[in-house]
């Protein structure tokens, strides 16, 4: 009975321990899962935000894409001709970090630990193997320094008091136009995460009452339709980077009309005048909101044409080909194709300026139809975000032509009847 019990007893101890034993192992796989899934969220999340754009989408135009002034992020980090504006942005980010001037080692060595923590992250925001070549120390640098220039500089905008009167980018207006065309290149732009903590560990002055999105918005104002009034509700989840943002100020807001994604071609402004279609300035909140009514109008909300706009509709298309927005509908892409089609001649842009639909007053009518022709879109048309739109357009002009054509052959019919008769 005794040896009976004892084997008993040794049964039962096993499974108790291989019970265990598979309890763990069944834990183990679940912590190792959720850890692969969170790896793979976290690579996905950060990867390929900010890219070189390919040669054969700058087509010859690398004047477009280029910083020629100052250099953000590493893309263009230490190229020769953008090396004499360094020492500038040392000044600017000696002054950011020195309004508290007895903390200025304690903030810089909680900027650079911070910047350390997040520099994995960071680097995965560019493309493949692109930035292999830049040691730790080196890239920690270069986030700081560019995001306390940008910072300044976005504070010296906001507040005129704080700048100096020989400030080399206040007080030439050519130098401060190429400035801000280079900071919102796509190859030219470092993550915003990286911006939104340098934020909140340097010292903001009391004068400054405005959040990070909101002094990037000021800076770049006047490259936003609608007079740069967007409401920070207006933007999704995360910024990415400083393109990003003024990409999401584009991004029309009406819901994508239903297509069966097979058309992406309109004809020009006269030839849609002559079968009956009239167009109309829109008042929207975003400049993408085209819509054709059922009184037969495309109601298009007004451009602005200024000198960024080239420059600016290259990067974002970019941006969508090639940058964060790969999937889904190319929203700038599809805006720019569509005037595109429907500006073909300056008779065209004429038409469109006299009913406020495009303003300029840098640009004549044969400018901006040359304007439109430069900027070269390609995707394919389930990527087009105005197929619905055409649709509805072409459908209309069927059904014109066919009365059209009716209403021909019922005139001769009654003029050869008249004939016959008499």
């Amino acid at each position: 009975m005794s040896q009976g019990n004892m084997k008993g007893e040794d049964i039962s101890y096993t499974n108790v321990e291989t019970k265990d034993h598979v309890l763990l192992d069944i834990v183990q796989e679940e912590e190792d899962l959720v850890q692969s899934i969170g790896e793979k969220m976290k690579n996905i999340s950060n990867v390929h935000r900010i890219n070189r754009i390919p040669q054969e989408l700058k087509k010859g135009s690398e004047h477009k894409y280029s910083p020629k002034l100052v250099s953000i992020g590493p893309f263009h980090h230490g190229v020769g001709n953008l090396k004499a504006m360094e020492e500038h942005k040392w000044c600017y980010l000696n002054t950011l970090v020195s309004r508290k001037p007895t903390n200025t080692l304690t903030i810089l060595e909680n900027c650079v630990k911070t910047l350390r923590n997040l520099e994995d992250k960071a680097r995965k925001c560019y493309g493949e193997n692109t930035i292999d070549h830049m040691g730790s120390n080196e890239f920690v640098q270069m986030m700081l320094l560019d995001s306390g220039f940008l910072i300044e500089l976005f504070l010296k905008f906001a507040i005129k008091g704080f700048r100096r009167r020989d400030d080399i980018f206040f007080s030439n207006y050519e130098m401060f136009f190429h400035l801000r065309c280079d900071l919102f290149l796509l190859e030219n732009q470092i993550p915003f995460f990286i911006l939104h903590q340098m934020f909140h560990l340097v010292p903001i002055p009391k004068e400054c009452t405005y959040s990070l999105t909101q002094l990037a918005l000021l800076f770049f104002r006047k490259l936003i339709p609608g007079e740069g009034l967007v409401t920070i509700e207006r933007f999704g989840p995360e910024v990415h980077h400083l393109l990003d943002l003024i990409h999401q100020c584009y991004l029309p807001t009406s819901p994508q009309i239903h297509s069966n994604g097979t058309q992406k071609h309109l004809h020009n402004v006269l030839h849609l005048h002559g079968v009956g279609i009239k167009f109309k300035k829109a008042i929207s909140e975003s400049v993408m909101n085209i819509r054709f009514s059922k009184d037969r109008q495309l109601e298009i909300p007004l451009l602005k044409i200024h000198n960024y706009s080239e420059i600016l509709f290259r990067n974002m298309v970019a941006l969508e080909q090639c940058g964060t927005c790969r999937s889904g509908p190319k929203h700038v892409a599809s805006y720019v194709y569509l005037m595109k089609s429907l500006v073909r001649s300056a008779t065209d842009a004429n038409y469109f300026t006299q009913r406020e639909i495009l303003d300029s007053s840098l640009y004549n009518d044969e400018e901006l139809f040359q304007l439109f022709t430069r900027l070269h879109v390609e995707f394919d048309v389930k990527d087009f975000y105005y197929s619905g739109l055409c649709e509805k357009v072409n459908e209309y002009k069927k059904k014109t032509k066919w009365k059209l054509c009716i209403q021909k052959i019922s005139h001769v019919y009654k003029k050869t009847s008249k004939g016959i008769t008499g």
